[in-house]
């Protein structure tokens, strides 16, 4: 199954690079049947209940304490689940678990920055890069993107997808910022997802996933699987690690994808042990881009990294990551107005290219 994966992703990467569409793979009779099957989904799935929190500012305070050192400066771009759609604290979302693992490692302060938007799809990209890079002097050190899953919804042809999603890439590394992508979601562990929709979304979720990886290595970025960590995890567990709503991740759900990002994400910056040499009893290795890739797919928490035509393929040791009022950002520490800052105007609005 991998090295069918692994051809797909291939010819779905090339189309991407020649600028192709993609290629259909549903006769119309099957899709029918599909799209029946989307709608009773959609009429399980409950709303999404509103703006996700608000969680941009300052994590790592105590760093601040000793010499003065400039805050690193996280970007966080992509669609629901990098915006954190589905809790309802600031700390609880991913970008702000991320900033404060990454505050507690480098041990210096963190800035965050949250352009995500809910229901982005790859085209969105541009417009979130934009915005993040909308101060020439402050760049980020380093953007986490996550992707995909509305593509797959929307039938977004994967070729695009992944175009959009390496071009997003290759910006962010020209303007000097390191990069880390948590890949395509595996949607056919969704409860209210049914067969034969549950067998298709897994598969054109993974196959994204796969394409994603080798369209963000060769544009200079890093990839961290995302799909397994919504496969059997979630599956296992779905009161616990899916939200009120059934589709997006609880709070334990978002960390289990923190915990999976942030060691690469220290990586990245050289705040993390680069062992080149793959652990064959951890199932790392060196292996053709493409093989690489479709295995990353399959596995929650895989780390792809380019090493010319190949790929080294690593799975590090996860990190607790800070919990309770390690987590709250500095500007919240003090005594609460009773205002949630999700329920401030003007956060997250689609239109700011600034601010």
């Amino acid at each position: 199954m991998s090295m069918l994966r692994a051809r797909a992703a291939r010819r779905i990467a090339a189309a991407a690079a020649y600028g192709g569409g993609g290629v259909g793979l549903l006769g119309g009779a099957v899709l029918g049947v599909l799209l029946t099957e989307v709608a009773l989904a959609r009429r399980v799935v409950g709303g999404a209940g509103g703006a996700p929190p608000h969680a941009d500012g300052s994590y790592g305070s105590a760093f601040t304490l000793g010499p003065v050192r400039e805050p690193l400066l996280l970007g966080v771009l992509g669609d629901s689940t990098a915006a954190g759609q589905g809790v309802h604290r600031p700390r609880q979302t991913p970008g702000a678990l991320l900033a404060s693992g990454l505050a507690a490692v480098a041990e210096r302060p963190v800035e965050l920055r949250n352009v995500a938007l809910s229901g982005a799809q790859s085209y969105d990209l541009e417009r979130q890069v934009t915005q993040i890079l909308c101060d020439p002097e402050r760049v980020p050190d380093v953007c986490v993107i996550m992707i995909g899953a509305n593509d797959v919804t929307h039938r977004v042809p994967a070729a695009r997808s992944v175009r959009l999603l390496t071009e997003a890439v290759r910006r962010l590394r020209e303007a000097g910022c390191e990069v880390v992508v948590g890949t395509c979601p595996d949607l056919g562990t969704i409860e209210p997802v049914y067969q034969p929709l549950r067998w298709l979304a897994r598969r054109l979720s993974r196959q994204l996933a796969a394409a994603q990886t080798i369209g963000v290595l060769s544009a200079g970025g890093r990839t961290v699987s995302l799909g397994d960590l919504l496969g059997p995890e979630f599956e296992a567990n779905p009161r616990e690690l899916f939200g009120p709503d059934n589709y997006h991740p609880s709070a334990e759900g978002y960390a289990t994808a923190a915990m999976a990002v942030l060691p690469t994400l220290c990586a990245t910056l050289g705040l993390w042990p680069e062992d080149e040499r793959p652990d064959a009893a951890r199932r790392e290795g060196i292996l053709p881009l493409a093989r690489a890739a479709a295995e990353a797919a399959a596995e929650g928490g895989t780390e792809v990294t380019a090493r010319g035509r190949w790929a080294l393929l690593k799975h590090r040791k996860r990190r607790r990551l800070p919990t309770g009022a390690e987590a709250v950002p500095d500007g919240e520490r003090p005594a609460h107005t009773g205002k949630s800052p999700a329920s401030q105007p003007g956060d997250r609005d689609p239109g700011r290219t600034c601010g």
